[in-house]
């Protein structure tokens, strides 16, 4: 089977999703990620999750050519509410025909009502033949999820095919920096991670005294080329995230552009992650 390779929306970031699919095509993609993060994307709420707009989706995506393979909704899964949100979300990534749902795992002191929520939302997974992937956080809080052997000893311990791990190494930079008390490598600690995943995030940073920001892949400091050297071995789906509109400050907490960022400027980055990528992984 083909690998998927995906953009995520999240350069879009103010941009209507007809305009972001159109553009996505214009640049050669086959799937497109959407976005939907607290603090890191356009605000929302709940209601953009009904069925309704999910078919919208569908009705735009055909009219663009593109496909959905993984959707980004996350939220903290042991909120005492998750469940109740985050199966509305499920029906809704089901609704426009993808396989892959990423979202967080849960802050530490949360963990037990997390595992009961996972447990719940299994089945439903099942039901709806959709894989959870949990997604290791940038913003150096205090998660279950920090590093890949977190997450591997998470996806030990659930047990199930329907939960693993989509991890993001550029995340690691800031959220566990390779020079600090319990710091990794990022690309080592992807590597590390690669058999326990679901799913991929290729992103890039550049990292400086003030902060990090997103670059194209492969012109950051992350070591993207070796990631992908090493999942060209397996048989991962991956997504290319380049969330321009954002720069972490050196606390790792982001920071957000008032405005949206030229399409121009996006569609450079696109085209020339996708070039990157598409090197390592045919090269491998």
């Amino acid at each position: 089977m083909q690998r998927i390779l995906s953009v995520s929306a999240a350069p879009y970031d103010g941009y209507a999703f007809p305009e972001v699919l159109d553009s996505l095509a214009s640049c050669g993609v086959s799937h497109v990620e959407p976005a939907f993060i607290v603090g890191y994307t356009e605000p929302f709420d709940e209601d953009a999750f009904t069925a309704a707009q999910a078919r919208r989706y569908v009705e735009w995506m055909r009219a663009s050519g593109l496909h959905c393979y993984a959707f980004s909704s996350h939220i903290d899964l042991g909120r005492p509410d998750a469940v109740e949100v985050f199966s509305r979300r499920m029906d809704f990534v089901a609704g426009v025909g993808a396989t892959v749902i990423n979202t967080n795992a849960s802050a530490r002191p949360d963990s037990a009502r997390f595992f009961r929520n996972i447990e719940t939302l299994i089945p439903y997974a099942e039901r709806l033949d959709l894989v959870i992937c949990l997604e290791n956080l940038g913003d150096g809080s205090d998660n279950l999820l920090s590093t890949a052997q977190d997450g591997i000893e998470l996806i030990q311990r659930i047990g199930s095919p329907r939960v693993r791990l989509n991890y993001d190494a550029a995340n690691t930079a800031s959220h566990r920096p390779e020079d600090g008390f319990d710091g990794v490598n990022p690309a080592d600690d992807a590597i590390l991670a690669l058999p326990y995943c679901g799913h991929v995030h290729i992103k890039d940073i550049r990292i400086s005294p003030e902060g990090y920001f997103f670059t194209p892949i492969g012109e950051g400091d992350i070591g993207c080329g070796r990631i992908l050297d090493a999942l060209a071995a397996t048989a991962l789906n991956l997504s290319i995230e380049l969330p321009l509109r954002l720069h972490r400050g050196a606390d790792a907490l982001p920071r957000r552009r008032l405005q949206p960022v030229p399409r121009a400027e996006i569609e450079s980055a696109v085209r020339a992650s996708l070039a990157f990528v598409r090197q390592h992984l045919a090269a491998s």
